[in-house]
C-alpha cells in the first residue's frame, strides 16, 4: 500500500490515525539492503545499507570521492584478480 492509498483510507475513516501512522512508517522505511541517505546531526551525509554502520562524510568529501570515481573504477578493474568479494548471506 502506498502513501496516497493510506491517506485516502484514513480520510475515509477506514483506518485509525495510529494505524495510518504505522502504515506510513512501514511504507517509507527503506528495504533491507537498499541504499539510502540521511543528513547527520552534524550536517554530514550518511549512506546506509552498505555495511552495518553508515558511511558518513561531509559534502566536500563526497564531492572529492565522486570526482575520483573514474579513477576508482579503473583501479578496481585493473586489480580485479587481487580483490576479494563479500559473499551475500542467505
Amino acid at each position: 500500500m502506498n502513501k496516497d492509498e493510506i491517506l485516502t483510507r484514513f480520510a475515509a475513516g477506514e483506518i485509525t490515525k495510529e494505524e495510518a501512522s504505522r502504515l506510513l512508517a512501514e511504507a517509507e522505511a527503506p528495504k533491507r539492503g537498499q541504499l539510502y541517505c540521511k543528513v547527520s546531526t552534524k550536517g554530514a551525509v550518511s549512506v546506509y545499507g552498505l555495511q552495518r554502520m553508515p558511511v558518513t562524510l561531509y559534502v566536500e568529501q563526497w564531492e572529492r570521492l565522486l570526482a575520483f570515481s573514474d579513477e576508482l573504477r579503473a583501479f578496481l578493474k585493473q586489480h580485479d584478480s587481487e580483490l576479494s568479494r563479500k559473499q551475500k548471506g542467505p
